[in-house]
């Protein structure tokens, strides 16, 4: 059981400019989506960060909603959170799967998600994951969206140094800007 388990957590992030998540819910159950979103607004406070919420109708749409997010305003990062109970049909697979695949396609592209959309077999395992007293997965999926959000910013500045540098780099470099063209 996971209950006996011990697992490693990192130390919480530290900023020096001010962090903003999105959390995106989909509160189908809506006491263990609560129970989420407190945890995850708990992290988020603790690190100094600010918040904003939006609700989605189920977890398919989660990723949607980061998406959009993502294109229209200027979060640092997103908290994903929502919870599929297993039922009687492949639905659950479904839904499992193509949210978790949207959300780290995402990723990879740069995006500074922590997924807490939690797959279970019943409501019990739903309970105990969602319980900011116990697994409290929503704290949890905000840690990883903002430990990304701290690597973002980072590797922000780094570069690789190789490949071509345009003219206007090079002209820039040496620091002769008045025939540098203005975009």
């Amino acid at each position: 059981m996971a209950k006996a388990e011990q697992h490693y957590v990192l130390d919480r992030p530290e900023f020096d400019k001010p962090v903003k998540l999105l959390i995106v819910v989909a509160p189908y159950y809506k006491d263990i989506a609560d129970n989420l979103v407190a945890g995850a607004k708990a992290e988020i406070e603790a690190a100094g960060g600010t918040w904003d919420l939006v609700e989605v109708p189920g977890a398919l749409e989660v990723p949607t909603a980061i998406a959009m997010a993502d294109r229209l305003s200027n979060f640092d990062g997103y908290v994903a959170l929502g919870c599929v109970i297993r039922g009687e049909t492949t639905h659950y697979e479904t839904v499992c799967n193509d949210s978790s695949r949207a959300i780290q396609m995402m990723g990879l592209q740069g995006l500074c998600i922590g997924n807490g959309i939690l797959t279970v077999e019943n409501r019990k395992q739903a309970e105990v994951r969602a319980d900011t007293k116990d697994q409290n997965k929503g704290g949890g999926a905000a840690a990883a969206a903002l430990h990304l959000v701290a690597l973002s910013r980072k590797w922000a500045g780094a570069s690789k140094g190789i490949g071509f540098k345009s003219i206007s780099d090079t002209i820039k470099l040496a620091g002769d800007t008045k025939d540098t063209p203005t975009a």
